[in-house]
C-alpha cells in the first residue's frame, strides 16, 4: 500500500506540476484528497477480480478464473498478497482518472478564485466610492434634518396661534354632525316622497290607460248602437218583406191548388170523354201549332188500353 501511494503521489506531482505550481493552498487540498482516497482503501478488491478478463461465470469461492488453466492458489498467510500487474495497471488508470477529475475541479476552483478576486476588486471599488459618497450624504441629511427642525418649530408656533380656534372647530364639528343627522332625515323623507311620487305616477299612467280604454269602449258602444239600430231597421224591413213574401207564397200556393184542381178536372173530363176524339179536339185547339187530325186516330188507338187497365198484355 505504501508503494502504491508513493507511485500515485509521484504521478500526481508529474501530471499536475504545471497547474498547481506556485499555489500552496491548492497543493494542500490535492494532497489531502489523495490521502483521503488512500484512507478509503481504494485498492483492488482481489488480485484476480479485476476487469478485463474474459472468463466464465464466477467461482463459488468468489474468484474469476483465467481463460486457460486452473485458478491460482492463494497464500492466506500473514504476509501481504502479491499484486497482479494488470490489476495494478487498472488501479493506476483509475487513480489517473481520479487525478484528472481533481485537476479539472482545481481548474474550476482557480476560475472561481479569479472571478472572486475580480468581484472583490469591484467590491473594493464600490466601497471606496461609497466612502466618498457617505460624507456627502451625511451632510445632506444634516441639512434636511435642520430644515425639518425649523419646519417643526414653525408648525409648533402655528399650532400655538391656532389654539383659540380649536373651540370653534369643535363647535362647528358638533353643528356639522347635527346638520348631517338632519340631512339624513331629510334624505329619508325625500326617498319616501320620491317613492310616493313614483307610485302616483304609475297610478296616473294606469288611469290614463284606463281613460283611453273607457273612451275606446264608448266609441265601440256608440258604433255598436248604430249597428244595432241599423240592423234593427234592416230586420224590420226584412220582416215586412218576409211577411209580404209569405202572403205571396200563400196566394201562389192557393193559385197552384186551383190550377191543380182545374187540371184534375180537365183530366177527369178528358178521361170521361174517352177515345181519340177528345185528344184530337185538345190538339186541335188554336193554342197548338199542329193540327189535331194528323195524330188523333193513332194516339187514340194506342193509348186507349192505358186508361183503366194499363198497358196491353201479350
Amino acid at each position: 500500500m505504501i508503494s502504491l501511494l508513493s507511485i500515485c503521489l509521484i504521478v500526481a506531482s508529474k501530471k499536475c506540476s504545471d497547474v498547481l505550481k506556485g499555489n500552496g493552498l491548492l497543493i494542500y487540498c490535492f494532497r489531502s484528497k489523495i490521502l483521503s482516497m488512500a484512507g478509503r482503501n481504494r485498492m483492488p478488491r482481489n488480485p484476480n477480480g479485476f476487469r478485463g478478463f474474459r472468463d466464465g461465470p464466477p467461482n463459488p469461492d468468489g474468484f474469476r478464473g483465467f481463460r486457460d488453466g486452473p485458478p491460482p492458489v492463494l497464500n492466506r498467510g500473514p504476509g501481504p498478497l502479491p499484486l497482479h500487474p494488470v490489476a495494478m495497471e487498472e488501479e493506476l488508470e483509475l487513480q489517473h482518472r481520479e487525478l484528472q477529475r481533481i485537476v479539472a475541479e482545481n481548474r474550476h476552483v482557480i476560475d472561481d478564485n479569479t472571478m472572486l478576486q475580480s468581484e472583490l476588486a469591484a467590491a473594493k471599488d464600490d466601497i471606496h466610492r461609497l466612502g466618498q459618497i457617505i460624507p456627502k450624504l451625511r451632510a445632506d441629511r444634516e441639512v434636511q434634518a435642520r430644515e425639518l427642525i425649523d419646519r417643526g418649530l414653525k408648525l409648533e408656533a402655528d399650532l400655538r396661534a391656532v389654539e383659540p380656534l380649536r373651540t370653534e372647530v369643535i363647535q362647528l364639528r358638533a353643528e356639522a354632525q347635527k346638520l348631517n343627522a338632519s340631512r339624513q332625515d331629510l334624505s329619508a323623507q325625500v326617498q319616501g316622497l320620491t317613492q310616493d311620487v313614483a307610485r302616483l305616477q304609475a297610478e296616473n299612467q294606469q288611469l290614463i290607460a284606463m281613460r283611453a280604454d273607457i273612451d275606446r269602449m264608448r266609441k265601440e258602444l256608440a258604433e255598436a248602437r248604430r249597428a244595432f239600430e241599423y240592423e234593427k231597421k234592416a230586420n224590420e224591413e226584412q220582416l215586412e218583406q218576409k211577411q209580404a213574401m209569405e202572403k205571396n207564397l200563400i196566394s201562389m200556393a192557393r193559385e197552384i191548388e186551383k190550377l191543380r184542381a182545374d187540371q184534375l178536372n180537365t183530366d177527369r173530363r178528358a178521361r170521361g170523354l174517352g177515345g181519340g176524339g177528345g185528344y184530337g179536339l185538345l190538339n186541335g185547339s188554336p193554342e197548338m201549332r199542329y193540327p189535331g187530325g194528323a195524330f188523333g186516330d193513332g194516339y187514340g188507338g194506342v193509348w186507349g188500353p192505358y186508361d183503366k187497365r194499363g198497358p196491353p198484355r201479350r
